[in-house]
């Protein structure tokens, strides 16, 4: 069997993996928005993001310790970085999904989440003068449309008077903190590697929840520990976070990012798919409609333009 053969036969082998992980992955990033609406009656919700968080460094750490320890010293050097993306990331991120599952649906967070990547686009646009090309426009207009009928459930008597959801609210700070996350993440300069930055990032996280984990804990209480609170955390710990990490950076080496962007439009299908089956939600006019908007939306504000000869 020649080279040629064998690369070729390696490149369909890899293709194969990369697309079945593909219909995988959104399983593992929608499980954190389902853990979040089953944790409202088990454990309080910064509590559950800061120990979420706190296992997911220790597999870090078995993962990749050695290199985390080498980069020790610029670990700390980035501190201020590292703080801000885990206030963003780990806090901001983590936190409010949970304080916003007590009075939302998981579809709901979902189909918010859904138009981070709408968001990031403006952002990027507003805080560092990305060029916007006109179907980006469109697809911003789209998505912010769909989020706006998702949170006021259709109704324009809601709208007019603003009478939200606290639970949305939440979930919409939580993607606006997604948003700034992402662009710091991409803009600012660092001389860590994907799995040490990414720890680093964990690390400066669960120092940003500590204090707020400890008031949490004297004010309304701690949960109980039982079997239920720790496969709870575990499950999140593992799948939500390192295992959706990993995969999401493995599909995006074996397929492109562009095609592993395709992600983004199955998660909130798949989301709702799942609060139905396992959280007994239904899926109501409103979220067909802003699903409608939102999904296009997403393909045209995140589809490359095109390059004329």
């Amino acid at each position: 069997m020649t080279d040629i053969t064998r690369n070729t036969d390696r490149e369909q082998s890899d293709q194969r993996l990369g697309q079945l992980l593909l219909f995988i992955l959104p399983i593992l990033m929608c499980s954190n928005m389902l853990a979040a609406k089953v944790g409202t009656d088990i454990i309080p919700p910064i509590a559950m993001a800061f120990w979420r968080w706190t296992i997911a460094f220790a597999l870090m750490c078995l993962i990749a310790g050695r290199p985390i320890w080498q980069a020790r010293h610029q670990i700390l050097k980035e501190w201020k970085d590292l703080t801000i993306l885990g206030a963003l990331g780990m806090g901001i991120c983590g936190a409010f999904v949970y304080l916003g599952a007590a009075s939302t649906t998981a579809t709901n967070i979902g189909l918010i989440y859904s138009a981070s990547p709408v968001l990031i686009i403006l952002l990027s646009r507003f805080f560092y003068g990305e060029r916007m090309f006109g179907r980006q426009v469109a697809g911003v207009a789209l998505g912010l449309a769909g989020v706006m009928i998702i949170i006021a459930k259709g109704s324009l008597q809601i709208l007019a008077e603003l009478q939200f959801t606290a639970g949305d609210l939440w979930i919409v700070a939580a993607t606006t903190g997604w948003a700034v996350y992402s662009i710091l993440l991409r803009h600012r300069p660092t001389e860590l590697g994907l799995r040490t930055r990414f720890s680093g990032t964990i690390l400066f996280g669960m120092l940003c929840l500590l204090p707020f984990t400890i008031w949490e804990g004297i004010t309304i209480g701690t949960a109980d520990l039982t079997w239920k609170t720790v496969l709870l955390i575990s499950f999140v710990a593992c799948l939500s976070s390192v295992a959706a990490y990993m995969m999401y950076a493995k599909v995006q080496l074996l397929l492109g990012a562009s095609k592993a962007g395709l992600v983004l439009y199955l998660a909130p299908l798949y989301n709702s798919v799942l609060a139905y089956l396992l959280l007994g939600e239904k899926f109501e006019p409103h979220h067909i409609a802003g699903a409608a908007l939102i999904l296009p939306g997403l393909w045209l504000a995140t589809k490359s333009p095109s390059k004329r000869k």
